[in-house]
Order: structure tokens, then C-alpha cells, then sequence
């Protein structure tokens, strides 16, 4: 295969994390709307990630945050963002650059991109459209997950429970 001189994986993956920066910045402007929620993983370590120490410690190398009921502070710009969550119950500001996303997930529309870390070195397929289903019953709004925890649930039949 010839060598990429014009770095088309970068192109596509640029414009993919543009289509969550757009995201984003609509529902800075008026809000999450209908089903809407966003999964986002990034790795906490990486250049320009700005997370109480904490969560680093807790999370080592990748953290997903549900933006969904209650965040605050949201603003967006072209190579970063900045929301406020909660977590044990403590307001924590969050400064994730784009460039450290390594997934996004909307699980209200079915819609989701995962993107090769930036430097990676083995071939990655790059940015993809994630087709797998969300997880059984959303976790509570604003829920730190490791990037390898996606909640599980399990669907019961509630005809099992009634009397015959």
C-alpha cells in the first residue's frame, strides 16, 4: 500500500470529533432535548486534561462522563470543553480536549464514534460509527464509568411474578 502523504486518517478523525464539538455546542446553547444524552470516554491522562486529581487516581488511564440530567457550566470551544459534575456528592470541573476523546455515544439516537488516541502508533481503523446498542438501564445522570465497566442490566419478565 502507498504511504498517506495527505494523513487522511487524521482528516477523518478531526472531522468526526468536530461532529461532538457541534454536539456539544448545541446543547450549550438550549439544552439536551428529547432523549438526548451523551456517553464521552477520554483518556485522563492525556495532554490538556484537566480533572481533580481524584478522578485520576480512580480512573488511571480512560473515564467516560454521562452528560444528562444535572451538569453545569458547560462551555464549549474549537479544542476543548469544560462541564461541571458531580461526584460523591462534590462539584468537579472538568477541561477534556477533543484530542483525548476516544469515544462518544448518544444512546437516545443509537449514534456513536470511537476515534484512535492521538500519537497511537499500531493502525487503528480510526473514527467508526459504533452500532452496538446501549447498555441495559442508563446509570444514574452524570455516572463515572472506566471506559471497560459499561453498566449491564438484565430485562425481567414481570409475567413471572404474577399469580396464574
Amino acid at each position: 500500500m502507498a504511504k498517506d502523504f495527505i494523513g487522511y486518517q487524521a482528516l477523518t478523525d478531526q472531522a468526526l470529533r468536530g461532529v461532538v464539538r457541534d454536539a456539544l455546542r448545541r446543547i450549550e446553547k438550549s439544552g439536551l432535548i428529547g432523549a438526548h444524552h451523551f456517553y464521552l470516554t477520554f483518556k485522563t491522562h492525556a495532554e490538556g486534561v484537566d480533572i481533580p486529581d481524584f478522578l485520576k487516581e480512580q480512573y488511571p488511564d480512560e473515564m467516560t462522563i454521562i452528560i444528562q440530567h444535572q451538569y453545569w457550566a458547560l462551555k464549549v470551544k474549537d479544542d476543548f470543553f469544560e462541564v461541571t459534575l458531580t461526584f460523591k456528592k462534590l462539584p468537579a470541573p472538568l477541561h477534556i480536549p477533543f484530542s483525548a476523546l476516544t469515544a462518544f455515544f448518544d444512546p437516545g439516537v443509537q449514534f456513536g464514534l470511537q476515534f484512535r488516541s492521538e500519537g497511537e502508533v499500531k493502525p487503528a481503523p480510526g473514527p467508526v460509527m459504533v452500532p452496538t446498542p446501549p447498555p441495559e438501564g442508563d446509570p444514574p445522570a452524570d455516572a463515572a464509568l472506566p471506559a471497560d465497566k459499561t453498566p449491564a442490566g438484565e430485562v425481567v419478565s414481570l409475567d413471572s411474578f404474577r399469580k396464574k
